[in-house]
């Protein structure tokens, strides 16, 4: 047999040999992206308490804001997005007209310097952001086993926060909390309560010459990514109208922001 006879043989039985590996590289890949699409679905360990909560919480329903036809005419001839809704109102509320006979006219309106986009990079769920309560029960003296409930020993509100400084923090935070709320689809809200006396039906076993501990916590998501800003021009040149947007900076950003009516559970014994 020739030597080229020889390397093809070997080539075959080298991708012959190969592929196995490859194919469960891929399986493992295509699961691995299965189970990411579970990344933020609550464990085991945490519980919903919208029907129990003593403390009714109003939740964050954010006003949406949708663009008018002009605004949404103005806003898709740029080339940077504009997402804040509160700069979104404002176009829509915008009066200013060219003059139709304003042939050669020409003029800048300086709207202000906005937050005009926020693109998120990382959300992640701590939910065991804070701690909100302790129950405990001694059975080191009983002769039968015992069980143990959670009962929220006092009001616990949390609250959430942009975790550095940054210009129009209010729209910022709205921006954050939106793209937050999509990728999740968890209940969140920047202020959340936990009302005293707020029971749970999870019970837990306390066997003899034991005693137990049961902590509660409040769970948060953790949203970074990087704010674009800008200043804003309304531009008139004769009769047309439009956007202009300049000295266009970036900046990180990060924010907590508490999942509402959810609590996670951690039960010792001792």
């Amino acid at each position: 047999m020739k030597r080229s006879h020889y390397a093809i043989v070997a080539i075959v039985c080298f991708y012959a040999l190969l592929l196995p590996v490859i194919s469960f590289a891929e399986e493992k890949e295509d699961e691995g992206e299965k189970n990411g699409s579970d990344t933020f679905e609550p464990p085991s360990h945490v519980l919903t308490i919208s029907k129990e909560n003593t403390f009714p919480n109003s939740g964050e329903d954010q006003e949406v804001i949708e663009p008018s036809e002009l605004t949404q005419e103005l806003i898709d001839e740029l080339d940077i997005p504009i997402e804040n809704p509160e700069l979104i109102k404002m176009l829509n509320e915008t009066t200013l007209d060219p003059s139709p006979i304003g042939f050669g006219y020409r003029g800048m309106v300086y709207v202000g310097r906005w937050p005009l986009n926020y693109e998120s990079s990382d959300t992640t769920v701590n939910w065991e952001y804070q701690g909100i309560n302790t129950n405990e029960l001694n059975n080191l003296g009983g002769d039968t086993d015992q069980e143990m409930n959670y009962v929220q020993q006092e009001d616990k509100e949390i609250k959430g926060a942009l975790t550095n400084k940054i210009s129009d923090p209010e729209d910022v935070k709205k921006m954050m909390l939106s793209k937050a709320e999509a990728k999740t689809e968890l209940p969140l809200s920047y202020e959340t309560t936990i009302g005293k006396n707020t029971k749970k039906d999870n019970s837990y076993n306390v066997p003899v010459k034991k005693q137990a501990e049961l902590q509660a916590y409040a769970p948060a998501v953790n949203e970074k990514g990087q704010v674009t800003f800008g200043e804003v021009y309304i531009e008139l040149k004769g009769t047309k109208k439009s956007i202009a947007i300049k000295n266009v900076t970036k900046q990180g950003i990060g924010s907590w922001i508490p999942v509402q009516d959810h609590i996670s559970f951690s039960f010792q014994l001792k």
